[in-house]
């Protein structure tokens, strides 16, 4: 894709250095190893870095073109925009660059702290069930068809929103559910983005640090901007959740409500279990304009019906009842969240993304009421940060499983079993335990020692198809790892 840089800038606003006449630019970039002749290059100042600071080996490299908040120190054939916010710069042109391909697709956005991977993949693969062609952005990585491409941040860069979207568009997709962070609407990733529908999931105390929002607050009011400022035509909100109220006051008019406790548009009634010789998950009733509707989802917990509700509730917004979305969410199952993987009969599998002590409890505590023969916990702590994650996964895993294998979990530059012994000084260690540092050995042990009715959890690595050791991420596959040793297992059998 090829543009000429005046057509590009066309009545764009921003101060002009240098000659753009007949300067053709191939890409946008905001990565100076990326840059080369064709590059409009993009300086966006950061928390770790400035990439006004990086502009010179973007120009060493070839790069002509330049977007930036101030003046840089540049010779005189570099074309130079000075804009006051580069981000929102990056935005806009992106989808300039792109054809604006946002305008031709029905977006979704989730937000929300919890679930809204989970929801997002629900309603993705609801509509493309039906006959919707749906993709997915997210935590996950990016979901077109039977496509997968990794992505760094659950809401990728504007850049790649623009380039993913056009390549939806370019495949037939009309629709796509997608996850919007918080740092996604404070960096303006998504400025612009015609959202159709949002959808709120719950709000709670996180992402609270000197590299994301200095107050919970800020945070709140960041998920916020998405109802506030985007004018979706549907909004779908957790009326359970007490933040409901505020994320919602300027919308009203056109909020539909979803809930199990307090009333609501989609509720859920008569919850209750199921467990089968490899699966488990939650049923109940959706009652909703009159109709009642029985849900079977592929998950446990009660966070696993609101997760439906709400993407039940977008699908019926969306155009698909909620008889035919039931029937489809009833196969589904999600990566890395609670996701079964049924390997050996009579075991039940779950790799489930929870890393930090709430999730981890909330995990334990679900699946203890399913009356598993032993509940047995493979977890390992993150290297390098949240250290008081450390206490929490391990009070929670002593006090509710009955079996743990404490290992790694992306240790990077921290020794793994230094690691594991800060995690011991507050594990009991009176509970039944064993110590792997090797993630692989870990699973394998876990896969080899299971016993009939036991529910095997491995927590914290979920979706991630790596391990990041000193720096560097090694290609690991949790689901793989389960699934060759439980072959074993059954061709000894």
């Amino acid at each position: 894709m090829e543009l000429l840089l005046d057509d590009l800038l066309a009545s764009y606003p921003g101060e002009r250095r240098g000659e753009t006449a007949g300067r053709v630019i191939g890409r946008v970039e905001y990565d100076s190893r990326h840059a080369d002749g064709g590059t409009l290059f993009f300086c966006l100042p950061g928390a770790r870095a400035d990439g006004h600071d990086f502009a010179p080996a973007a120009y060493q490299a070839g790069c002509r073109a330049f977007v930036a908040e101030r003046v840089l120190p540049l010779p005189a054939d570099a074309v130079q925009v000075i804009v006051p916010d580069a981000r929102e710069a990056l935005a806009d042109l992106s989808a300039r660059f792109y054809g604006d391909p946002a305008k031709e697709l029905t977006i979704i956005g989730v937000t929300g702290t919890k679930g809204k991977t989970t929801t997002a993949l629900y309603l993705s693969g609801i509509l493309s069930a039906c006959g919707v062609p749906c993709a997915y952005i997210g935590t996950n990585g990016v979901v077109i068809g039977g496509e997968h491409f990794e992505t760094v941040n659950s809401t990728p860069e504007s850049r790649e929103l623009h380039r993913f979207f056009r390549m939806m568009r370019d495949r037939g997709f009309t629709h796509v559910a997608m996850e919007v962070s918080s740092q996604a609407l404070d960096h303006a990733r998504v400025k612009g983005i015609p959202f159709n529908t949002v959808i709120f999931t719950n709000l709670t105390e996180d992402h609270v640090s000197p590299t994301e929002h200095a107050t919970f607050e800020e945070y709140r009011d960041a998920k916020r901007k998405l109802f506030r400022d985007y004018g979706a035509k549907h909004v779908i909100a957790n009326a359970d959740d007490p933040y409901t109220p505020y994320m919602t006051e300027s919308v009203r008019d056109r909020t539909v409500t979803y809930g199990i406790d307090a009333p609501a548009d989609y509720t859920a009634s008569g919850i209750g279990r199921f467990r089968d010789e490899t699966c488990l998950g939650v049923e109940f009733d959706c009652a909703a304009r009159g109709t009642r509707t029985h849900v079977r989802l592929r998950q446990p917990g009660r966070f696993s019906a609101y997760n439906g509700l709400a993407a039940i509730a977008a699908a019926d917004c969306l155009g698909i009842p909620p008889e035919q979305a039931a029937e489809a969410a009833a196969k589904l199952s999600v990566r890395g969240r609670m996701e079964m993987v049924e390997a050996i009969p009579g075991i039940t599998f779950i790799i489930d993304y929870a890393h930090n002590g709430v999730s981890l409890q909330s995990a334990l505590t679900e699946l203890r009421a399913y009356d598993p023969a032993r509940l047995v916990c493979v977890f390992g702590c993150i290297g390098g940060r949240t250290y008081h994650r450390r206490r929490e996964l391990a009070e929670a895993a002593s006090s509710l499983a009955d079996f743990t294998v404490i290992t790694s979990d992306n240790p990077d530059f921290e020794d793994p079993e230094d690691i594991i012994e800060d995690v011991l000084q507050y594990f009991d260690r009176s509970k039944l335990y064993v110590t792997i540092p090797d993630r692989e050995e870990a699973v394998r042990f876990a896969v080899r020692t299971a016993k009939k009715g036991d529910i095997v959890l491995f927590a914290g690595k979920g979706h991630e198809n790596y391990q990041i050791v000193r720096g560097a991420k090694v290609p690991f596959s949790e689901r793989d790892v389960l699934i060759d040793e439980a072959a074993k297992e059954l061709a000894m059998a």
